[in-house]
């Protein structure tokens, strides 16, 4: 926590830091990809390096399902929880682990949250990972406040939204919430920037055209790049297959954003 902050709380000054770096995945607003853009950038890394993906979007856990993976448990070993292991050589913990089923609700004030995601993090057997990537709810309340309380220093924040208004106004939140709670670094990235239409070969801007890129200059945050709309994305990701292990252009745009979001969390570009 940066020194100052009235952030204060439950596990400040006892935070455990399990990964060589941390990237916190976030947005202002519900819808832009968030989940899908963590998934595909931790899977991405986890080809060269040891990644772990912590989803902390309890009341929406989607990663799993993203991952083909939502019918597992995370093991148990000598009373220590383990990740679950995947195809793509992540690491994986998730509430959704935990539900009776994948319709369960779960209806939980902040203290049984914030318990949660300390325990994600300090009581889980995550080893020894270079990267932990953390997928958070839309928002700036509870999840995203304990997960910077608990790891104590985050970092970077990589801040996803699409071009339209709406969605760039609740990001700018995003990237306060992440200054004020004295992450390092803060990026964005653009998603659903443009689609191609299938028939003309024509770029349809669906939500309007280059104000990520726009926004990160007047907060003076790094702008990552952009996504288009692939379809294959969709269907990649309610099959349980990230878009990072096809062959097409989808596949090539995350592993540009993947290694760019490397480079910034490791400190290797500005």
């Amino acid at each position: 926590m940066a020194k100052g902050s009235n952030f204060g709380g439950p596990g400040e000054g006892k935070a455990v830091k399990r990964a060589k770096h941390v990237l916190m995945v976030l947005s202002g607003k519900g819808g832009v990809g968030k989940t899908t853009v963590a998934v595909n950038v931790a899977a991405a890394l986890a080809r060269s390096l040891k990644v772990g993906l912590l989803d902390a979007d309890l009341h929406g856990p989607n990663v799993p399902k993203m991952l083909g993976i939502e019918r597992a448990t995370m093991p148990v070993k000598d009373g220590k929880i383990y990740p679950v292991p995947t195809a793509q050589n992540l690491a994986v913990v998730s509430i959704a682990f935990g539900l009776p089923s994948a319709d369960s609700p779960l209806i939980w004030r902040g203290p049984l949250k914030m318990k949660a995601i300390r325990q994600f993090i300090e009581d889980v057997e995550w080893g020894d990972l270079d990267l932990l990537v953390v997928d958070l709810p839309p928002g700036t309340g509870d999840e995203p406040l304990s997960v910077a309380q608990v790891v104590g220093e985050v970092d970077a924040a990589l801040v996803v939204t699409t071009p339209q208004a709406v969605a760039l106004l609740d990001a700018r939140k995003a990237v306060n919430f992440s200054r004020k709670v004295g992450v390092k670094r803060i990026g964005v990235v653009e998603n659903m920037a443009t689609l191609t239409c299938p028939h003309c070969g024509k770029e349809i801007d669906l939500f309007g055209k280059g104000g990520a890129e726009k926004m990160a200059e007047e907060l003076g945050i790094a702008f990552l790049g952009r996504l288009p709309l692939f379809p294959e994305v969709v269907r990649g990701g309610d099959s349980g297959r990230p878009a990072v292990e096809g062959n097409s252009q989808a596949r090539e745009a995350f592993l540009d954003i993947a290694l760019r979001a490397w480079d910034f969390v490791s400190g290797q570009a500005p």
